[in-house]
């Protein structure tokens, strides 16, 4: 009955969701997500500028075109403590919504975390841990099922705890600056079952692992390129890893591009208003654009991404 057809259809919209069966949220502008993705990163503003306070906002809207695809909003903020003592600390938070057809998840988690380090400033070893819960939800009225005249008798949300961390390290060598990290964003997996009568859901989020790296190599004093990786790996799946190349032009503005082995091409690009317009602090915006290729199946589109973020000293 709807039950078999019901999990039909929520397989098909997870196979939308996670291609490769990546499940948890993408993001194209993936260091100013860096955060959500790892408890333990150390901001860049911070080590490269000195702003230890941050708050931020994101959207992103994935395969434009296509009916159902996944939507993303964040908010997050972050407060960095380290002044040439040597111990340091990390404190923050974030909400994060995705939404994907007739299914959506809204969590919200605290953050926080410590750095070893001589000078947090110059450099350090981190180790941080998110906190929180996340509400999981069918929205069933918006489930098409494969025989006319079938309909859902439940809509129903599941509310469960959440638990990330991650390790963390980065370092001044000269001029210039390296960071690397890894991560398990959903340490508590996922597994989850709706019913009532005869009508069954089955909801189960396999663990993430992730690892990220990047350098920064001044070519003057105020502008630098950044080489990056995002290395991605879920169970039973291919890894997947994301290279991009950002250049930052006179703590201006910045242009990037780069590509996945998902079949995605990036580029992005953003505007830093502070000390060139005479403000004491810095807004950052920027816009990332993901382009999907492949030689078979659907075409999916392509993806765009809003990022805010305000930065300051204290």
């Amino acid at each position: 009955m709807a039950a078999k057809n019901l999990i039909l259809t929520i397989a098909a919209t997870c196979w939308l969701q996670g291609l490769f069966a990546q499940q948890l949220p993408l993001f194209t502008q993936y260091r100013e997500f860096a955060g959500i993705i790892n408890p333990a990163y150390i901001n860049s503003d911070y080590f490269l500028q000195e702003y230890n306070v941050s708050f931020g906002a994101s959207y992103r809207s994935q395969w434009m075109g296509q009916p159902g695809t996944p939507r993303t909003i964040a908010l997050r903020g972050e407060y960095v403590l380290g002044d040439r003592r040597s111990v340091g600390g990390i404190f923050g938070g974030y909400i994060l919504h995705d939404q994907v057809g007739p299914t959506s998840s809204t969590g919200a988690y605290g953050r926080i975390g410590g750095i070893l380090s001589s000078d947090p400033r110059d450099g350090g070893f981190c180790m941080a841990l998110t906190f929180g819960a996340v509400q999981h939800r069918l929205d069933a009225t918006a489930v098409n099922l494969v025989q006319p005249g079938d309909n859902l008798a439940f809509d129903q949300t599941r509310i469960i705890p959440d638990v990330g961390a991650g390790f963390f390290y980065y370092q001044r060598i000269g001029d210039n600056n390296i960071y690397a990290g890894v991560s398990l964003p959903q340490v508590l997996g996922l597994n989850l079952t709706y019913k009532n009568g005869d009508d069954e859901y089955d909801l189960k989020r396999v663990r993430h692992y992730y690892a990220n790296a990047g350098y920064y190599l001044y070519v003057n004093e105020e502008s630098f390129l950044e080489p990056s990786v995002w290395l991605r790996y879920v169970k039973d799946a291919p890894i997947s890893l994301d290279a991009n190349l950002r250049y930052r032009i006179n703590d201006s503005f910045w242009i990037g591009t780069g590509a996945s082995t998902n079949k995605s091409f990036h580029m992005e690009t953003g505007v830093i208003l502070g000390d060139n317009i005479g403000l004491d602090n810095s807004l950052k915006i920027g816009y990332g654009f993901d382009y999907f290729f492949t030689s078979f199946g659907p075409f999916f589109g392509s993806s765009h991404e809003i990022n805010i973020a305000y930065l300051l000293e204290r």
